[in-house]
């Protein structure tokens, strides 16, 4: 078993890598607690036991549980159960779930604990690590939210071989941005480790940077474009398989700004392939409706904003133009 500490001044915690990390919950659990509420949804199929009296909790399938209403659905399932605030809450789920029951056990009782067993890569390596939880509006994604860390997070590598092809990839976008972020190449990396040192690079950040106020917004990267497709629902995108696509718009769009050269979006595009996912959208999507979507982006204080390769790494680059934008969307268009 792999432990990657997550060393917050206030609030450390470790992340547990490998086959059978699930068996661990309930030697994880936060010290007191005597329930917990385990928030899961149908089609996940991954049971737990958290050895104290507990109670599953399902979550509607689908993206579209990720929403205001989910939060407060789980709220009032808390409340009549009667869980309290020296007890605890466990996801068990892909992003969905812990981005969801997070949020929830955020504001419940102005916070509850919460441990995460991510079920998918992509909440393996992404999702369940760093503490941000939220929910989407029909004007963008992740628009409401808490900062909220988890006690311990549980990644356990076995349940991944269940996972369709596509939710596997979706977690490879994820593994492609970090590529970009720090030059690592994880391709070659046996799993366990593979997600262990994604999860290493992130908590990096995190510990660096918690409520995202500098170089933890660098784990954006890609997710620009990305959440606007989504939102858009660019032909059923997976949120990685958007991301894949976010990276090489990124990449197009640094080298209209003059950060990068032709050599460097080749990188991206050839790093993204490799990893078998998507660097063009479809056609027909209307590039007008994605800069505006793009705009409601909750990085973008100061006009357009994205975080762009350059020469010294990917930074936050604000105020970018439109005419930019609508000349890098023409270059991932299919």
């Amino acid at each position: 078993m792999i432990r990657v500490p997550v060393a917050l001044a206030d609030q450390p915690y470790e992340v547990l890598v490998g086959v059978g990390a699930r068996h661990r919950l309930s030697a994880v659990l936060p010290v007191g607690a005597e329930r917990a509420a385990v928030v899961t949804q149908a089609d996940i199929g991954v049971a737990v036991d958290p050895g104290v009296e507990h109670e599953v909790f399902l979550l509607d399938d689908g993206e579209e549980a990720k929403s205001l209403e989910s939060v407060e659905d789980l709220c009032r399932h808390f409340s009549r159960w009667g869980l309290t605030r020296r007890d605890v809450v466990v996801t068990v789920g892909g992003g969905v779930v812990t981005d969801t029951a997070g949020f929830a056990a955020a504001v419940y009782h102005r916070g509850v604990r919460v441990v995460h067993v991510p079920t998918t890569l992509l909440g393996q390596v992404d999702a369940a690590i760093g503490g941000k939880t939220g929910v989407n509006l029909p004007e963008g994604k992740n628009l409401v939210g808490a900062f909220w860390q988890p006690s311990a997070v549980l990644c356990d590598t076995e349940v991944l071989a269940t996972l369709p092809p596509r939710e596997y990839a979706s977690g490879l976008g994820e593994m492609a941005k970090y590529h970009f972020l720090t030059g690592i190449d994880l391709a070659d990396l046996p799993l366990d480790e593979r997600v262990a040192e994604c999860v290493r690079i992130k908590a990096d950040l995190v510990v660096a940077d918690t409520t995202e106020q500098g170089d933890r917004a660098l784990l954006n990267y890609g997710h620009t474009l990305a959440h606007a497709l989504e939102i858009a629902g660019a032909h059923d995108l997976r949120h990685g398989e958007a991301v894949a696509i976010g990276l090489v718009f990124a990449a197009c769009l640094a080298r209209d700004l003059g950060r990068i050269d032709d050599e460097r979006v080749a990188e991206h595009r050839l790093v993204v392939e490799g990893y078998g996912l998507p660097t063009t959208v479809d056609g027909g999507m209307d590039p007008g409706a994605l800069v505006d979507l793009m705009a409601r982006d909750k990085k973008a204080v100061d006009g357009l904003t994205f975080v762009l390769d350059g020469p010294r790494g990917p930074e936050v680059v604000p105020g970018v133009e439109d005419r930019h934008v609508l000349t890098a969307l023409e270059q991932v268009r299919a």
